[in-house]
């Protein structure tokens, strides 16, 4: 895999960059043994190089330049010919704080990026881009109700997951019908960038072939603050195609989201962990009996 130095040797070699004062900084992990970093230019923060697998690169690259005319999206600065790196134009900000309402980050959210979304053929298979497919979206809901249960234990009742397994059950009857999308696949907040309480822009997809409502969902649910009844009404309003979901699935989606959210909080975020179970129990009515 090629490193950074060589990375920057490359783009600036191709790119229109003339000065010699150019500086870069790890910013995070990505996946596998990727990393991505901020390059500086003239002490301005000006491109975000990603390195990981090609793989992951051309997926990544994709994605970009599909939703190219979508502006929450970086743009795609430069491709290696080799598909070790990408660069792309970085977005002042920062991700998970400083958020504003959720009622104002999802209305951009939606009308900006959600509501551009493609459709693609019905050949291609369900799932990850770099992951393993699946036969339908009721297998990947299944494989994702599996994994969160195993990681909630018993924080949630014996009543609770049996709840929640009829209610995957019961959405597997309108997964049967769903259309494909090409979706950003990791809409969460920690890949939303932020500031002065503004959504700026939207970083890092993992893209997913699934509905479009995995997204919404998955977005709403990102964070837990303003996770209420009356926020979601008001932004799936705005959601194109909203005439054709019942009041029931949405519920049903959101609540299925809500528990595989608290799954993976458990793991990764146990500081919001408090929140979310408090919304859980205000939700959890809407769960089918047994």
């Amino acid at each position: 895999m090629v490193n950074i130095n060589e990375a920057v040797n490359i783009f600036s070699e191709n790119s229109l960059i003339t000065s010699n004062e150019v500086e870069f900084k790890a910013l995070k992990s990505g996946t596998t043994n990727g990393v991505i970093y901020l390059l500086t230019v003239e002490n301005t923060p000006t491109y975000v190089i990603k390195i990981d697998h090609p793989s992951i690169i051309n997926s990544t690259k994709e994605f970009l330049l599909a939703y190219q005319d979508v502006q929450l999206l970086p743009n795609v600065h430069y491709i290696d010919d080799q598909q070790e790196f990408l660069v792309y134009s970085y977005i002042s900000g920062e991700t998970h704080f400083n958020r504003g309402l959720k009622l104002k980050w999802m209305t951009r959210l939606i009308k900006e990026l959600f509501n551009q979304y493609q459709k693609v053929e019905q050949n291609i298979p369900w799932g990850r881009v770099n992951g393993q497919k699946r036969k339908s979206w009721s297998e990947f809901n299944q494989i994702s109700f599996e994994s969160a249960k195993a990681n909630i234990g018993d924080l949630l009742s014996s009543e609770d997951h049996n709840r929640v397994a009829s209610l995957v059950s019961a959405l597997n009857e309108y997964h049967f019908r769903e259309e494909k999308y090409y979706l950003h696949g990791d809409t969460g907040v920690h890949n939303f960038v932020y500031s002065d309480n503004e959504l700026r822009g939207v970083i890092d997809p993992s893209p997913l072939i699934g509905p479009r409502i995995y997204d919404f969902t998955y977005a709403f649910c990102s964070s837990p603050d303003h996770l209420d009844f009356s926020t979601l009404m008001a932004v799936f309003s705005l959601w194109d195609g909203n005439t054709y979901f019942s009041k029931e699935r949405l519920l049903g989606e959101v609540l299925f989201q809500l528990y595989t959210r608290i799954g993976v909080c458990i793991k990764v975020h146990p500081q919001d962990l408090n929140e979310y179970m408090e919304a859980w129990r205000e939700w959890r009515e809407y769960l089918p009996s047994i």
